[in-house]
């Protein structure tokens, strides 16, 4: 390394790819990127290449994936992109299905504020609405 590119140790690794160190370390618990040996008396010198890959997980995180579907994602690689697009597809529609079942919660909150009536002091419409057996159950 030169002094321009100093060696990338888990602090400067952990600034490049905008992470905690311990954030690193969990990525090395889960088996997602390597831990470099350590050498006698000196620091872990991480590849350059493991910025790109924290970055990967973090976005791929962002879309959803669990640390476990990441590491089957890294594993697959560039060469199975047929196994990626399925394994992003389940993405998706688990994806969907939360947000149907969000918007179900959705129209049952909207539903029960329609019923609370503020000038009413004897009780809430809302609270009562809660307390309703069945509510939400399918």
């Amino acid at each position: 390394m030169t002094k321009n590119n100093p060696p990338l140790t888990i602090g400067r690794l952990a600034k490049a790819a905008n992470v905690n160190i311990e954030t690193i370390r969990h990525y090395q618990r889960k088996g997602l990127i390597i831990e470099p040996e350590k050498p006698l008396g000196g620091f872990r010198h991480y590849p350059d290449t493991s910025v790109d890959r924290i970055r990967f997980i973090k976005r791929a995180q962002q879309l959803g994936f669990s640390l476990e579907e990441i590491k089957q994602l890294l594993i697959l690689g560039d060469q199975h992109c047929r196994d990626v697009q399925s394994l992003a597809k389940e993405k998706r529609n688990e994806i969907q299905q939360k947000i149907a079942g969000l918007l179900t919660i959705q129209t049952a909150l909207d539903d029960l504020i329609s019923s609370c009536h503020t000038d009413d002091t004897s009780h809430c419409g809302f609270i009562d609405g809660l307390s309703q057996k069945g509510f939400l159950e399918k």
